[in-house]
């Protein structure tokens, strides 16, 4: 009876399955994705929701929607090319008579180049009524190691998706002095994580003769997906034809990602659970879980010095506090996973600039410092996440009088994320850091009519 309970137990939270759910290091804190705006990332996000001709305000503060003209099409692309390796080693069966090192590599690259899409829409009415509609891509990005590396027990594949449709309005209530504006955010999430399962190790710890910890390696893969609704709202306040400030603040978005997961069993682990009358764990199914987007709130300033120097400033706080766990409920026999993240809110804050040099050239740069939600006894190499520095640059070509070309890039430079974790049932341990940096590259286009 004891062997039985004992497989109950490792079943599905020893196998760690839960943790897949906190996605690979993305540009900003967590697997927040600030790439929206190309003009807006040439100065490392700064102003973010006060400067005027850029069609990412229905985003990041619609209130700002309200000093455009006519209709205004943009279109942005930003290419993230992060770079994460691992240096380290794991064990199996850690603490026990049957500890030994984890064999493999060090996992290559997590990393690689995606391109994150942006569009937006604006219309101006002759009433001072503003309305706008933008798809961007606020959460996500992906992460893939090496088969068979030292840490293949914690992660493999880790790829999270969101796209997002937002519409949004906005009213001037006093005339280029104080406006308004609201939205409502359409989310579509989808997620699919894998990990690799050490049978061996769970059979030799429950005393099953013939096996040994990476003896009967399997695999465990998710996916799922969701939509789900929230809303954004913002002020633009301009006290003066100089200085801008707005505010601007986005909802938590709930997600009940419904899925499947699918397993792999090696033939001589599969007997085993047979033969004890557990031959209900571990078969494909369906797979559920719950996952919360953070509010995410945005003071930014802008100042302009002189017809040809404009400062800015941002400061945005997201609340990682929902999420605090991540639980799988599995539709077969295997009990829920559970994993503790207890992330905390983090801040994020920006100085930039903008120079005019011509009528048909604006130049730009800024700096940013970014904190992440995790810390060492929560950090897994799902997301080997650390406080990171932006350096960006920036150019805006004005074509004509109705079309703008603008290009950035920013480099993103990490701290140095540790790895100590062990997992409860299991005893595989994995211990190390990883070398990280993120470079980003924007094109866009900007019509107005």
């Amino acid at each position: 009876m004891h062997t039985h309970n004992r497989f109950i137990q490792m079943s599905a939270l020893a196998l760690g399955i839960a943790g897949a759910l906190a996605f690979g290091q993305a540009q900003a804190s967590g697997f927040q994705l600030k790439e929206n705006s190309v003009k807006a990332m040439g100065r490392a996000f700064a102003g973010s929701g006060v400067a005027t001709g850029d069609a990412s305000v229905v985003v990041n503060n619609p209130a700002t929607m309200t000093s455009f003209e006519g209709t205004t099409i943009q279109a942005d692309v930003t290419v993230i090319d992060l770079n994460a390796s691992f240096d380290g080693s794991g064990y199996a069966a850690t603490g026990t008579p049957l500890a030994r090192p984890i064999t493999g590599s060090d996992g290559g690259n997590a990393g690689g180049a995606t391109p994150v899409p942006a569009m937006s829409l604006i219309h101006k009415f002759s009433n001072g009524l503003t309305v706008g509609a933008m798809v961007s891509a606020p959460f996500g990005l992906k992460t893939e190691y090496d088969n068979g590396w030292v840490g293949r027990y914690h992660a493999l594949t880790s790829d999270l998706k969101t796209v997002d449709l937002t519409l949004s309005a906005a009213y001037e209530i006093v005339p280029d002095r104080f406006s308004v504006g609201a939205g409502i955010v359409y989310e579509r999430a989808e997620a699919e994580l894998s990990k690799a399962v050490d049978f061996g190790s769970a059979l030799a710890l429950s005393s099953v003769p013939g096996f040994a910890p990476q003896s009967a390696d399997g695999e465990a893969v998710i996916t799922g997906d969701d939509t789900g609704f929230g809303y954004i709202f913002g002020l633009n306040f301009r006290p003066t034809d100089k200085l801008a400030i707005g505010l601007s603040h986005r909802s938590e978005i709930d997600h009940e990602l419904q899925g499947k997961a699918d397993w792999t069993v090696p033939s001589n682990a599969r007997t085993v659970f047979n033969a004890i009358g557990r031959s209900a764990l571990f078969n494909d199914g369906k797979a559920s879980a719950k996952l919360t987007t953070p509010s995410v709130t945005t003071l930014s300033v802008a100042y302009q010095l002189n017809d040809s120097l404009a400062l800015m400033a941002d400061y945005t706080e997201t609340d990682w506090h929902s999420l605090e766990e991540i639980r799988i409920d599995f539709g077969n026999a295997d009990p829920d996973s559970v994993e503790d993240f207890s992330w905390g809110d983090t801040r994020f804050w920006s100085i930039g600039a903008e120079y005019k040099l011509s009528e048909a050239f604006t130049l730009r740069g800024g700096y940013a410092y970014d904190e992440t939600p995790t810390t060492f006894a929560t950090r897994t190499p799902r997301l080997p996440d650390e406080d990171r520095r932006w350096y960006s640059l920036g150019l805006t070509w004005n074509m004509s009088e109705n079309v703008e070309i603008n290009a950035s890039y920013t480099r993103i430079e990490p701290d140095t994320p540790k790895i100590g974790i062990i997992d409860a049932a299991n005893r595989h341990a994995l211990f190390g850091e990883f070398s990280s940096d993120v470079n980003l590259f924007g094109l866009s286009g900007r019509y107005s009519f």
